[in-house]
């Protein structure tokens, strides 16, 4: 589905930026109490704009140069409403719904068949609990498509800027019979290609990492994350869900 997400777009020009240097995925942030939040109208602006813009990326991103490109549109919430979520999914035609709130397993069976994103926050040692909550969404035969482990920092839900713990997302990757792997939390231009490396997920995410201020990316950053994350993938010979 995607290898590179870029998390709390905010405009129309923004999100086609993003989708100019090379990024797969894009993330509309759906939670009021987030510096990112956008309206439904305006997601609404965005996905359109995205929808009948075609998208040909440069030689520099390492994606053949003219190739149109469907950018994955991630819908975020946090503990929504599930007929909240569906209705928003379905109307915006988004790709993948990502929960990054405190929504139990049977909240993903709500959501019919639409494909889910689950977000875990966790720390040193921590993976424990992402892992029972697995197994009970297996049990209820919602298990969802994709996980994500975000950086745990008490009385947030994600969008801090401080790094995730690699240590435990190696032993995510290392068990086998999960959802595939995106890393987040606290990655950068900087530090992206170390993390692929050293964890080997099948996608990263980023958002305060690539921004000017929050919900404004700087179109540099983005530019040089994608490129850095794009050869790393190379390199290891992995990614992409």
């Amino acid at each position: 589905m995607f290898q590179i997400k870029i998390c709390g777009i905010t405009s129309v020009d923004d999100a086609l930026a993003v989708a100019w240097a090379g990024a797969d995925a894009i993330g509309l942030n759906f939670y009021p109490r987030s510096p990112r939040y956008i309206s439904l109208d305006t997601a609404r602006e965005i996905v359109a704009a995205l929808g009948t813009v075609p998208v040909f990326v440069s030689a520099k991103t390492g994606l053949s140069p003219l190739t149109p490109r469907e950018i994955v549109k991630v819908g975020l919430f946090v503990n929504a409403p599930p007929a909240d979520v569906c209705r928003a999914y379905d109307d915006l035609h988004l790709d993948l719904i990502q929960l990054h709130g405190d929504e139990p397993p049977e909240y993903i069976g709500q959501l019919g068949s639409r494909p889910v994103m689950r977000a875990f926050r966790v720390g040193p040692a921590d993976l424990r609990p992402a892992i029972e909550y697995l197994a009970h969404c297996r049990e209820l035969q919602a298990l969802p498509t994709l996980v994500m482990l975000d950086s745990l920092v008490l009385g947030e839900y994600g969008g801090t800027g401080k790094a995730a713990d690699w240590s435990t997302a190696r032993e995510y990757v290392a068990q086998s019979g999960l959802p595939p792997l995106v890393l987040a939390g606290g990655l950068t231009p900087d530090n992206v290609a170390e993390a692929i490396a050293a964890v080997r997920p099948a996608a990263v995410d980023v958002a305060s990492g690539v921004e000017s201020s929050p919900g404004r990316k700087d179109m540099a950053a983005v530019e040089v994350f994608v490129r850095a994350a794009r050869a790393a993938f190379s390199t290891v010979g992995s990614g992409g869900v």
